[in-house]
Order: C-alpha cells, then structure tokens, then sequence
C-alpha cells in the first residue's frame, strides 16, 4: 500500500504540485494531496502545518545552509564575505533541484496571493536568521541587517533567474555571479 512507501513528506509535494497545477490552490484540498498518495488528511497534517507550507518544503534545510555557511566561516571574514560563503552553502543544497520542478512550483507560488505572502516570510526569516548568526560572529547590528537583506535579495534574484526560459546555467554559478554583481556596485564606473 502507498502509505507505507518510504518518503511521504516528498511524495506530498509532488502530489501538490500536480493537483494545484492541474485544479487551482483553492480548489485543492489537503485530504486530496494526501490521498492522491495513499495517506490520509491527518499524515498530510503530521508533515506540513498548513497547506500553503506543502510548497515550501526544504525552506528549514535552506535557512539552516545559511545559518552554518556564517557560523562556520572563517574568523575576520566580512559581512558580505559571509553572505557568499553562506549563498554557496545553501546553493550546494539546492543544487539537486530538477529546474521543472522549481519552475512549476513558483508558478503556482506567483499565481496565489496567500503563497505569495508566505514567501515574503520566508525570506524574511532567512534574513533574520542570517542576521542574527553574524551578530553572534561579532557584526554590529546595522552591518549585520544589511549584509542579510543584502543576501536574501541576492537569492531571490539568482533564483529568478535560474528559472527563466533558456537558462542552462547552474544555480550555485548564478548565485555566485549574482554575488559578485552586488559587490561590483562599490566599484566606479
């Protein structure tokens, strides 16, 4: 039976993202994600709080990349130093994604205004996170706000333009070329 098959958190966001994309976000219900499975509604509970967190699945894998990507960083490293060493961490991580995948998944994100809401705080808890861990390093508190700002913006656009059509560049290259454009502003032209 497909309850038991190994994996049920996963194999729910793949059932999302096929019956949101086929059926709509509101007239998709958590008991048919699960059942599209073999689970039952309160499995789909144990996993995911909400509905709208189904499509954000590997956020706390991402936030806990940046997190490390500072803390473990070497002594004496800047605050935009440790957001690139912290970006590449997390594209490390995310580098496994299939691009179909994410493109369809932030399809549906652009498409709801409820998931789009919840990815505003999303990054805005990355940035949070990644601020508070570069205060424990040291970083004074304005320093430390913008260079996490700083990066979460760095993310969102290298991803953005890791989805777009014709894109065949890898993620944790964009972001290291998103990086690299960022601090370039410092530079007179």
């Amino acid at each position: 039976m497909a309850r038991w098959e190994p994996d049920a958190r996963a194999r729910l966001h793949h059932a999302a993202l096929e019956l949101v994309a086929r059926q709509g976000f509101e007239r998709t219900t958590a008991a048919e994600i699960a059942e599209a499975v073999g689970l039952n509604r309160r499995t789909f509970f144990r996993h995911f709080p909400d509905k709208r967190d189904v499509f954000f699945a590997g956020q706390d894998q991402v936030e806990a990349d940046l997190v490390a990507g500072v803390r473990e960083a070497p002594p004496g490293e800047s605050p935009m130093g440790l957001v690139g060493l912290a970006l590449a961490r997390a594209a490390d991580t995310l580098a496994h994604v299939p691009r179909e995948q994410a493109r369809a998944r932030q399809a549906i994100i652009d498409a709801e205004p409820a998931l789009l809401e919840r990815e505003r705080q999303k990054f805005a808890v990355l940035a949070r996170s990644v601020g508070d861990a570069m205060r424990e390093r040291g970083i004074a508190d304005l320093a430390a706000t913008l260079a996490a700002e700083s990066g979460v913006l760095v993310f969102r656009t290298a991803f953005k333009q890791w989805l777009a059509d014709g894109e065949s560049r890898s993620l944790p290259l964009i972001i290291a070329e998103t990086t690299a454009a960022l601090r370039a502003l410092n530079v007179a032209h």
